[in-house]
């Protein structure tokens, strides 16, 4: 239960890198601008059903992903402004859009309503893949529009202001088994009353920054996160997360929102 109120819905069970990630693109970089489309093939290898190699494991699976990349420079709002976007789509290689940087399991917290409830939780899990006994299913499709407009307010100024929306979609077969093991958690989570592990995020963001002298830069960065996710009900942990510094308690299910800033030099 300490791991699902974390946004852990099952163990990691990579089995290492059996054939290397397959990528291509073409690209066109002109005066007024940039053009790309790319596209990659991912092997997902795992490793055993049970703790140890006599439990046998599933066949590998290819996933993809596919992106397109769009720059315009030269705007007519004036000298230095751009707007740069991007779509990505991806297919059992969620990691294309959900990168390296961004948390693979996350647990967002809010206020709730609901009496008897300590505070609510939103949930979200992204891993290329998922698979049980004699299944194998990828997340896919997961979808990702990243975007930004970059103003040149004057040589010493300048502004971005910029957004994304990502999705991820486990499939029927990939959410039964997902749900088959948080539900099977017994009384922690009979207060669900909707098991569905897909989820959006959406984000806007601002940063500012002020270059007085060449080669040093103060910047203001503000951006809001909102989490759109699928469970209702409630959920109750029976331990504490000493990382959040949350107490054993009842969670309501629900969508979440936050703002965060920062500033650097």
């Amino acid at each position: 239960m300490a791991g699902f109120s974390s946004g852990n819905f099952g163990a990691n069970d990579f089995g290492g890198t059996r054939a290397p990630d397959i990528k291509g693109s073409f690209r066109v970089d002109q005066a007024w601008g940039l053009f790309q489309a790319s596209v990659a093939a991912h092997n997902n290898h795992v490793a055993y059903y049970g703790a140890t190699e006599p439990t046998g494991h599933p066949g590998d699976k290819w996933g993809w992903a596919a992106q397109l990349a769009l720059s315009i420079k030269n705007l007519p709002t004036g000298p230095g402004d751009t707007i740069n976007m991007q779509a990505v789509y991806t297919d059992g290689a969620t990691r294309y859009y959900f990168q390296s940087l961004a948390p693979q399991n996350l647990a967002m917290f809010g206020g709730t309503s609901v009496p008897g409830a300590y505070r609510s939780i939103g949930l979200a899990a992204a891993a290329d893949g998922v698979f049980g006994p004699w299944s194998w299913h990828f997340h896919g499709p997961d979808l990702g529009l990243p975007g930004r407009l970059h103003p040149q307010l004057n040589p010493y100024w300048n502004s971005a202001i910029y957004g994304a929306y990502a999705q991820l979609k486990y499939g029927s077969g990939g959410s039964a088994l997902v749900c088959a093991a948080i539900l099977g958690l017994g009384a922690p989570t009979a207060g669900i009353t909707t098991c569905n592990p897909d989820f959006d995020v959406a984000q806007l963001g601002l940063i500012t920054r002020w270059t007085p002298v060449k080669n040093l830069t103060f910047s203001a960065d503000v951006v809001w996160t909102h989490l759109d996710q699928k469970f209702d009900g409630t959920i109750t942990t029976t331990a504490a997360a000493p990382l959040v510094a949350k107490p054993a308690a009842t969670y309501q299910l629900k969508d979440q929102n936050t703002a965060s800033t920062r500033n650097q030099s």
